[in-house]
């Protein structure tokens, strides 16, 4: 095991630039086989290797560094043995940046038609047939895509959760990481754990020590964002982020909403990932510097700006509100595409306007801007 490791280490890297003075702010750089990193960084997601209604070239021209696909759903369809075959994740979509894949483990939470064992959790689908994900066959299914960075099999805990659950689930998490690992044999992909521990924080702390026992290239913070609410997901990520190593990537994983960003990035944390900015897009929700808006409302009819004036994606250089509230209103699907190229382009640059404000030393001083311009209309 400490072969594949030390291996990695030639494939993948992070780099700690600087720590804002003022705050536990970060700026780093991760080193993949398909590219740079530069953090912190929100991820688009992918579920099926595709960031919904956008193409990978729009992704390109946006400067998005790294997307977000998972494990469980691209087994599903098209199988990722076929993914394989056809060259990898990267190939099969188009795709020539970096890639991170779930494992699986957020699908132990939010799918019903499942059983939990020590072997893996198996799952009903709507066709009758059942699939049963394990350590193993996540990092067999992560391993066919070829994706840059792989999750460790976990269990997302659901909120709320007892003390003996939790504890119950931890142990089997930790069991299953260590086959994870066991079963992580190439060297160019990193394998990242994930700490789980819902509220507790005696559990989190538990979760920390043994993860990162394992010397893994990177870590995750789980179990947040499942229902416990803005006020429990900072007091999780408050107390866990300082006790995981300072020299490998922090991801909080499914977290999205503007307001949890600032806070996550506040404690040190470089990733993150949501669907929130593309699934909104779909409706018709546009993210703002001053807020949030709904392009199908009635005011925009005879809205000639753009989405956002200042703005430099596509959309904002060459459509109008109006425009834009139109293709709703007559349910054209360039509507949902010209919002989701706008949110996506919006998120990343927020990203990276944090980036530059860690590195002068004034990422608290940001933050109080642009929540108090962004949360006076939400």
């Amino acid at each position: 095991m400490s072969d594949i490791r030390s291996e990695n280490k030639k494939h993948f890297n992070f780099e700690l630039v600087h720590k804002d003075k003022n705050s536990n702010a970060r700026a780093g750089i991760i080193t993949t086989p398909h590219g740079e990193i530069e953090t912190p960084i929100f991820m688009p997601v992918g579920t099926h290797g595709t960031v919904k209604a956008l193409q990978p070239k729009v992704l390109k021209d946006h400067n998005i560094p790294i997307i977000l696909s998972n494990t469980y759903h691209l087994e599903i369809s098209p199988g990722s043995s076929l993914v394989k075959k056809a060259g990898g994740l990267h190939k099969f979509m188009g795709w020539d940046g970096p890639i991170l894949t779930d494992s699986g483990g957020f699908q132990v939470f939010s799918l019903q038609n499942k059983s939990i064992k020590e072997e893996g959790a198996e799952f009903k689908l709507p066709s009758g047939n059942k699939i049963l994900l394990s350590p193993e066959s996540s990092i067999k299914i992560q391993q066919n895509l070829g994706s840059d960075i792989m999750m460790a099999f976990d269990e997302c805990i659901p909120y709320p959760a007892t003390e003996k659950y939790t504890a119950n689930s931890i142990k089997r998490t930790h069991r299953w990481l260590e086959r994870c690992v066991k079963a992580w044999d190439n060297p160019k992909q990193s394998l990242f754990g994930i700490i789980q521990g819902s509220t507790y924080n005696k559990y989190r702390k538990e979760c920390v020590e043994e993860v990162c026992s394992h010397d893994l290239p990177g870590y995750a913070i789980g179990g947040v964002s499942v229902g416990e609410g803005p006020e429990w997901m900072e007091k999780i990520v408050k107390f866990t982020a300082p006790l995981m190593p300072e020299n490998k990537p922090r991801y909080v994983m499914g977290v999205g909403n503007p307001e949890d960003l600032f806070m996550i990035w506040e404690h040190g944390i470089d990733m993150s990932d949501c669907i929130i900015p593309t699934k909104f897009a779909r409706g018709g929700t546009v993210f703002t510097n001053r807020g949030k808006i709904r392009i199908g409302h009635k005011n925009y009819r005879r809205d000639f700006y753009p989405l956002e004036p200042n703005c430099d994606c596509y959309t904002c250089k060459n459509f109008t509100r109006s425009y834009v509230k139109h293709l709703f209103d007559s349910n054209e699907i360039l509507g949902a595409i010209l919002v989701t190229t706008h949110n996506i382009a919006f998120y990343v640059g927020l990203a990276k306007r944090a980036r530059k404000a860690i590195l002068e030393n004034r990422f608290l001083e940001f933050k109080k801007e642009f929540l108090s311009s962004y949360q006076r209309k939400n």
